[in-house]
């Protein structure tokens, strides 16, 4: 899990890592200025799961805390108190691509893998498939996707879901809101203050 697009959310240095990919993704679908972002294209972030399972809860969390920032054109759906689930994934897609022509959209979910994988965050283009691991038929989501791996895989998923760690899921949570946070505030008016700059990080990433 260490190759582009992955990683894991004990590095100190994820959300930096994650806001880079988040860019880079962006990038390579011609967003890459604050004036075109703002006045021709905005951006959607759908943040999937609920608040009644811990597991599936990190898309509620990653909601809660990018709407506290108010980043201009950036719409964020799903939160803790209004979550995008299976019930209202279609309906909620629907009326955000209508009141956004032409968003980016930027698909967050929990997800389910191998042991080795769990506490990883992963960055990649194109959609995701909410529900697949539950059998449940669900539209595909997303120009972007990131996902977090908050357990294991593979039996009564529903009840490995409920037993996952809070712990996991607010970690990652909070890695993956600051990622898009700095990644977004080059597509916003309002500034970002944090004591290590994403231009910082890249630096002494190289």
């Amino acid at each position: 899990m260490d190759g582009k697009g992955y990683f894991k959310a004990d590095d100190k240095f994820a959300a930096f890592r994650v806001a880079r990919a988040v860019t880079e993704t962006m990038g390579s679908a011609g967003i890459s200025s604050r004036k075109n972002i703002a006045a021709e294209r905005p951006i959607v972030v759908m943040c999937i799961g609920t608040d009644r399972s811990t597991g599936d809860s990190l898309g509620p969390l990653v909601g809660d805390m990018l709407v506290k920032w108010r980043l201009n054109g950036i719409h964020v759906y799903g939160t803790l108190d209004n979550p995008v689930h299976a019930r209202n994934l279609k309906e909620t897609l629907v009326n955000a691509l209508a009141l956004h022509p032409g968003a980016y959209l930027v698909a967050v979910d929990a997800s389910l893998g191998v042991l080795d994988h769990v506490g990883c965050i992963t960055v990649g283009k194109g959609p995701i498939k909410p529900g697949a691991g539950l059998k449940k038929e669900l539209p595909a989501v997303g120009d972007m996707h990131i996902t977090g791996v908050v357990n294991t895989g593979g039996f009564m998923d529903f009840l490995v879901l409920q037993s996952t760690r809070l712990s996991v899921v607010m970690r990652m949570a909070d890695i993956i809101a600051r990622g898009l946070h700095l990644a977004f505030n080059d597509y916003s008016s309002v500034s970002f203050r944090d004591s290590v700059s994403f231009s910082q990080f890249q630096l002494m990433d190289q």
